[in-house]
């Protein structure tokens, strides 16, 4: 086992990364992929850590917590070695990182693919695919794609934003990968501010919209919040779904008791969690991920 620090193992991948740009490609062919299929691993634990790429740094209280990227790194790693955690989401350059750090044999990697809905912009909802295409994601030998879908029903810009969710959930089934769709119906209020409309309704709309995207579904998930009358929601669709984080919560309690209600639903299939499992309160990463997988 290593007695390295995680100071000395940084230091190392950015070496790398300066002097061995193939040196990535190389970690990706060798990695060892999961034994099984996505959905045939149980309920699953994931690590989402694709947040930066569009600009949302806010954890919590702190507006810059996750622009720190070794930081950012080091909690994901310590996420990453606690039992019962299955992978990690990620945009290109953190699942690089995450390569290079030798982090992802055995462990599911879902690539992130559209991330140009920077966050507070004015084309926040044109959310262009910058990301991983399908193409890549399959040659990168990655376990599948995820994107983001905000549909405002007062902006235009909604409509590429389907049609390019529904090509990339066309262009993975096709290669037998599993796409994740993370669906939101989304409006601006006072200053142009995008707010997620997480009432029931809201959710068997867009979730019943999401369902729909790309020439087949056979291998599309998705990725939804929890909200009052969960039981109610998810009878909108049959697809499997892993539940969200979201933002960081004042009270964890109460988040762990929503999330093991959702659990029990027939398809929801496990978690993805970023900021409030890497930046709990007291700042117990290991804690609070074994929290959450305590409910799995």
């Amino acid at each position: 086992m290593s007695t390295r620090t995680f100071a000395e193992r940084h230091a190392e991948l950015v070496e790398t990364r300066a002097a061995r740009p193939g040196a990535i490609a190389e970690a990706a062919a060798r990695r060892a992929r999961p034994a099984a299929p996505l959905g045939a691993a149980g309920k699953l634990m994931i690590i989402a850590a694709d947040h930066p790429a569009r600009g949302a740094l806010r954890a919590g209280t702190d507006p810059q917590a996750m622009g720190n990227r070794r930081d950012l790194l080091e909690r994901i790693c310590v996420g990453l070695a606690r039992p019962g955690v299955h992978g990690v989401l990620a945009t290109p350059d953190i699942m690089e990182e995450l390569l290079l750090l030798g982090e992802l044999d055995g462990r599911y990697a879902i690539g992130s693919m559209n991330r140009g809905g920077l966050a507070g912009a004015s084309f926040e909802i044109d959310d262009r695919f910058t990301a991983y295409t399908a193409s890549a994601i399959d040659a990168a030998g990655l376990d599948g794609g995820k994107m983001l879908l905000r549909v405002d029903l007062d902006d235009p810009a909604t409509a590429p934003t389907l049609e390019n969710c529904a090509n990339a959930v066309t262009e993975l089934a096709a290669r037998g990968l599993p796409a994740m769709v993370e669906p939101f119906l989304s409006t601006r209020g006072e200053g142009g501010k995008i707010t997620n409309v997480l009432t029931p309704e809201a959710m068997t709309k867009v979730i019943s919209i999401a369902s729909g995207l790309g020439a087949t579904s056979a291998h599309t998930w998705l990725k939804v919040p929890v909200v009052d009358r969960m039981e109610e929601v998810m009878e909108s669709s049959t697809l499997p779904a892993l539940l969200l984080g979201g933002e960081v919560s004042d009270d964890s309690e109460a988040t762990l008791a929503g999330w093991k209600a959702a659990l029990d639903l027939p398809t929801v299939r496990g978690l993805v969690l970023g900021r409030s499992m890497l930046y709990p309160p007291g700042d117990d990463v290991a804690g609070a991920v074994d929290a959450a997988v305590a409910l799995l």
